[in-house]
């Protein structure tokens, strides 16, 4: 008898593989100049952010799918501006860097966000030094440096653009937690992208005027209207499609699940575009990168399985969680604190970090890690 729950898990893991890995692609092709020719990051990651706001606008104003929250302009202002500010920065840095090197070499560069993240958690307070995720941390930095070395287009323009994105996410993921989860505040994922979505627009505006509109007046920049549309539902179906997988599977699958869409990625990006070559130092670097990512994530996983009050499998435990959401979804109750987990590994899509309830978080900033 078919395991029917068991074929929908694999059926969204493989649309999440699909989506993350086109995204990822198809942002490459229209920004790159041998293809597409569309060298415009910022004003290609508004388009997504203006998209996905009016989306969310349609689903909660007019359709009225899911009630907005209750959120004073002090919240707003110092919770969903900070975070907003940051997403759009490793958004604008993380897209920049398709201009200067490989889809490939990013996928590599991405090992670096445990290590990014682990970082700015023990900076902000959120997480403790410890030996053994210092270790990890070290072997994830050798790999990523013997790889950079084995790059042959090594270019440091798209390298710190890409390393300067990781880091920016790496914030975001921690102010996310200490901003709102300390203050109670729950959000499901098209609230998220009703509060957030705009306000990363606006911060995108500013450095939008001054480096992209000037070159908009004087070059002959192609707009196919089809292509942008398709480019930003892909965006907005990753960010539903992350959700789906977080409340259908544990933090072992969608580690696997995540591991496996890098390594299918780096190697379509091969065959797309022929240009990016891969080294024999490339793989053996990735590789020892790749196994401090994997002992990393064994850690996280026994650190969330020690924490846990409950014998209740994480699946059970999401979904009680996300009914406790539908319940209360549209309230804000500031003496009520979020699950405060240690930040860790984390579904990094350059597209698909607007999921930042406490639903989220369980799956986010503690079971996943895979690498926009």
């Amino acid at each position: 008898m078919i395991n029917t729950t068991l074929v929908l898990t694999y059926i969204y893991l493989l649309i999440y593989i699909i989506l993350s890995s086109g995204v990822i692609l198809y942002n490459k092709w229209v920004l790159s100049p041998k293809y597409f020719n569309f060298p415009l990051p910022i004003t290609l990651t508004m388009i997504h952010m203006g998209f996905s706001g009016f989306v969310a606008f349609l689903l909660i104003r007019v359709f009225k799918v899911v009630a907005p929250v209750k959120m004073t302009f002090e919240i707003y202002a110092t919770c969903v501006v900070p975070i907003s500010a940051f997403f759009a920065s490793s958004l604008w840095f993380g897209n920049t860097a398709y201009l200067h090197i490989s889809v490939a070499f990013i996928q590599m560069l991405k090992a670096l966000m445990p290590v990014a993240t682990f970082i700015m958690a023990v900076i902000c307070g959120t997480d403790k030094p410890r030996c053994d995720v210092f270790s990890n941390m070290l072997l994830v930095s050798v790999g990523v440096v013997i790889s950079s070395y084995g790059e042959i287009h090594f270019n440091i323009v798209g390298t710190v653009y890409q390393v300067t994105g990781i880091f920016a996410e790496a914030l975001r993921l921690v102010l996310t937690q200490v901003l709102l989860q300390k203050k109670g505040l729950t959000l499901n994922p098209i609230n998220s992208l009703y509060y957030i979505a705009p306000c990363s627009f606006v911060f995108l505006a500013f450095p939008w005027y001054v480096l992209e509109k000037p070159t908009m007046e004087v070059s002959q920049i192609q707009f196919n209207f089809w292509i942008f549309f398709s480019n930003a539902l892909c965006a907005l179906a990753l960010n539903f499609s992350i959700f789906l997988v977080i409340g259908r599977t544990g933090a072992v699958t969608i580690r696997v699940a995540g591991v496996l869409k890098d390594w299918i990625l780096i190697a379509l990006s091969t065959i797309i575009f022929p240009e990016s070559t891969i080294t024999g130092l490339n793989i053996i670097g990735y590789a020892i990168a790749l196994c401090g990512v994997v002992m990393y994530n064994y850690i996280k996983v026994k650190d969330v399985k020690a924490s846990q009050p409950t014998a209740d499998s994480l699946p059970d435990r999401i979904n009680k969680e996300w009914k406790m959401e539908k319940k209360s979804s549209d309230k804000f109750n500031p003496d009520v604190g979020g699950e405060s987990p240690r930040v860790g590994g984390e579904i990094n899509d350059e597209e698909a970090p607007l999921i930042t309830s406490r639903l989220s978080h369980i799956g986010r900033t503690q079971l996943v890690n895979h690498a926009a």
